[in-house]
């Protein structure tokens, strides 16, 4: 019987071939759209899944409350460790210290490498469960080792043993390589870190790190945890949770707490707002999951509309089956077969669209997904798959053409009823109320992009590169380096900053000025600069003037920006004074000397952050900033510059970032949540054309005779066109109606999480209005155009 069913089925795709063809390419493509964001999904919720202890891994984070509003963050003071170790050890596997990722020259003969990575606490390795190549996992217990990840073992010593080699770190310090780690996958939260040292090296190495041991007010340093089996994240929280405020009375007015903040939420939770944990790209995840619903929602209701449309065709031989004996339930399982074997085989299109476009899929969402050949789990989803599908779409018509009565349809006198369209009608406004919607998201999503991007930023950010240089070799080498860069006809002007000139990498507090109210704690973002910083970044100076070579009195000044000026509540500030309680001599006042205008270093989607620029004056070099020669090309510019770097520092890489590239790399996780929208919003727009295009077609097809009869009583190709036009059109518009307010309401409510954001307007709701009218005019014309056109002497003798 089953064999009977295949045989029919297979008959009726090869007699109806355009309905065939229609049905398994609508439904191919949004299963290999669905497989597709279902890989992304998968990619997504398995971060960090390299790490094998993922699941008892956190990292310690902080809260703290600052004139009304919370603050949460990884930055925590180097003592907690040591009151961690002392009352609570027993909770812990491992507590691991760790700096923050950096940037360092690695060196081994000739070959000087450029590199990120951490230093760390000794039992990093094991905690992360690092797969070693060669040495030993516990390689950073020598205060003078170092491990590598196999990249860079291959970069600096090729095929040759890396165990034992000395490498050199920012031409200084002299390490050992103790153990090669194969590189971790790009899904994982480390995977950048391609070299560890030893914690106890880099304490040695930074001086300031004797004062922070007993500072609970420095928060700048990170640290990791694994928790022992027999205990839980949130029991460990309330054990420590008050740790800091009871430790520090200065700092128990910032209300601080500590809590584990679990690797399973470090990608996808990781939004905080006021001290409340509020999602992270949780929501991406949640977003495209159901755009893969709709999509293929689209393609199955592609099948009900044509398998219920062409009723009539079947409904002979569900008569005689019927009158021979057959029962329903046998009819519901044969239309159901039919489906299974359409949708069986738009899966194995599907699967071949898909390993197709995988290459440029990886490309558009930044990803590194592998078609999952061997894995069990994929292909029991996929079977589970291809049978839920394939009860979605013959569900309906199993139902509606197995209920025909034999007699009726035996005499000839069975015709749809009256409403029997209505089904089809509900599912075309359905098919075009999402395809709108996802129209009106998409635009919103391209126009919240373009109006962050046409943000001022408050500085040139065009023809203006940054060299990083934090090693010691550049210590107080910036003034030859300036002299010698403009010379060479490179650079019209350098600066140098502590910190890139697209991030904020320190904050600090501590500061006095006169008319600060009691109790205020401020917070700003800390840089220290140099001469030419106004006219190096081309600042917009709003008040006073930038830091001069013929004030010696600049080395005490600092420049704010709008923002602080109005966060400190400091009117007419040229010339007033800050004074900074943290430094050896808290007397020694800042003297004000300008104001610029705010400039963006953080995100383009919220407000500035108040910042305050100091005159550098401890060797706190970080970056040497270039303004490029205008008068010659790029690549000229550079080689110039490059020429200068390498006749001072021979043995040192030169490496530089373009600000503008860096700052539009802010931008990238909305871009690619906008190119996949794109993506999919193109096809979900197509199954929903590919449907309108089979329902035109019937229609023109059911109604031959009207059309000819029409031609004959004199009826124009435009008359005819809106007749079989207008029932369309009709239906986009009320999905248009329906679609508006939807998109309005779910896009006002994604917008909400910006602070700087566009509005919603008339123009994104008409774009999408006129772009659905005119692809449905386009969809159901040529049908239409088609049969108006035709002969219909031929249309009527066939009838």
């Amino acid at each position: 019987m089953l064999k009977s069913y295949f045989k029919i089925a297979f008959r009726n795709l090869l007699k109806n071939r355009v309905y065939s063809f229609i049905n398994i390419s609508g439904l191919a493509v949004g299963m290999a759209a669905t497989i597709m964001i279902g890989l992304w999904i998968a990619d997504e919720l398995n971060y960090n899944g390299y790490f094998k202890n993922k699941a008892t891994i956190a990292q310690i984070f902080q809260h703290e409350s600052n004139n009304g509003e919370t603050d949460t963050g990884p930055a925590i003071p180097r003592p907690l460790e040591f009151a961690l170790r002392q009352d609570y050890n027993d909770n812990f596997k491992h507590i691991v210290m760790a700096s923050w990722e950096q940037p360092r020259y690695l060196k081994f003969g000739e070959t000087n490498i450029y590199r990120l990575g951490n230093a760390m606490q000794e039992g990093a390795p094991e905690m992360l469960d690092l797969q070693m190549v060669e040495g030993i996992r516990d390689g950073l217990k020598e205060k003078n080792s170092i491990m590598i990840s196999k990249s860079t073992a291959v970069s600096l010593f090729g095929s040759e043993s890396a165990i034992g080699k000395i490498i050199k770190i920012n031409n200084a310090e002299d390490l050992s390589v103790t153990g090669v780690y194969m590189d971790i996958p790009k899904n994982n939260f480390f995977s950048d870190m391609e070299y560890l040292m030893p914690w106890k090296h880099y304490v040695t190495t930074q001086p300031w790190l004797e004062g922070a041991k007993d500072s609970w007010g420095n928060n700048s340093f990170q640290m990791f945890v694994q928790i022992n089996e027999n205990t839980t994240m949130d029991a460990i929280t309330s054990k420590i949770v008050n740790v800091k405020k009871n430790a520090s009375p200065e700092e128990a007015e910032f209300n601080p707490q500590i809590f584990l903040f679990p690797m399973e939420d470090w990608y996808l939770r990781s939004d905080f707002e006021n001290g409340v944990q509020t999602g992270g790209r949780i929501e991406n995840v949640w977003l495209f999951g159901v755009i893969g619903l709709f999509v293929l929602l689209l393609a199955c209701i592609n099948f009900v509309n044509l398998s219920t449309a062409r009723s009539e065709k079947r409904a002979t031989e569900v008569g005689i089956r019927k009158s021979i004996g057959s029962q329903r339930g046998q009819l519901i399982f044969q239309f159901l077969s039919e489906s299974f074997l359409i949708v069986l085989l738009s899966f194995v299109v599907a699967l071949g669209i898909v390993l197709l476009c995988l290459n440029g899929f990886n490309n558009l969402a930044s990803k590194a997904i592998v078609f999952p050949w061997t894995n069990i789990q994929f292909w029991s989803i996929s079977l589970l798959f291809v049978v839920v599908t394939s009860f979605l779409a013959g569900s309906y018509p199993a139902l509606y053409l197995s209920s025909f009565n034999p007699v009726t349809v035996l005499k000839g006198t069975f015709k749809a009823g009256r409403f029997s369209s209505l089904p089809r009608k509900v599912l075309v406004v359905a098919q075009f109320t999402v395809s709108v919607a996802l129209i009106i998201g998409t635009l919103v999503v391209m126009n919240q992009i373009q109006f962050s991007k046409d943000r001022p930023v408050g500085y040139n950010k065009e023809g203006l590169i940054q060299i990083p240089v934090m090693s010691s070799e550049f210590v107080g080498k910036h003034e030859v380096m300036r002299t010698q860069f403009i010379a060479s006809g490179g650079a019209t002007s350098m600066t140098t900053m502590s910190s890139p000139t697209t991030n904020i990498w320190s904050n600090r507090s501590g500061y006095n000025w006169d008319g600060k109210p009691v109790g205020f704690q401020e917070d700003l973002a800390h840089t220290s600069v140099n001469y030419d910083f106004v006219e190096t970044l081309g600042l917009k100076l709003k008040e006073g003037r930038g830091f001069s070579r013929e004030f010696a009195t600049d080395s005490n000044a600092v420049i704010l920006n709008a923002t602080a000026v109005k966060y400190m509540n400091i009117t007419n500030p040229i010339g007033k004074y800050i004074r900074d309680s943290d430094t050896e001599d808290p007397f020694t006042p800042m003297q004000i000397i300008g104001v610029i205008d705010d400039m963006i270093v953080q995100s383009p989607y919220s407000p500035v952050k108040q910042a305050m620029y100091v005159f550098e004056k401890y060797g706190n070099i970080a970056f040497y900033n270039l303004r490029l020669n205008p008068e010659k090309s790029t690549s000229e510019n550079l080689t110039l510059i490059e020429g200068v770097f390498k006749k001072n520092f021979p043995n040192t890489p030169f490496d530089y970032q373009f600000v503008d590239e860096e700052y539009g790399k802010k931008f990238r996780s909305e871009e690619r949540v906008a190119s996949l929208a794109r993506v999919f919003t193109g096809l979900a727009i197509f199954i929903s054309c590919l449907g309108l295009f089979g329902l035109a077609s019937f229609v023109a097809e059911q109604r031959t005779k009207e059309i000819g009869v029409r031609k004959v009583l004199g009826a124009s190709i435009s008359q005819l066109w809106l007749l079989l036009s207008k029932d369309f059109i009709t239906l986009v518009l009320i999905a248009l109606l329906i679609a508006s307010p939807l998109a309005y309401y779910f896009m006002g409510e994604w917008l909400q999480k910006f602070s700087y954001r566009t509005n919603v307007g008339w123009d994104v709701f008409a774009i999408a209005c006129f772009g659905a009218l005119i692809i449905t005019l386009i969809t159901v014309s040529f049908q239409a155009i088609r049969a108006a056109r035709s002969n219909p002497v031929k249309s009527l003798r066939t009838e």
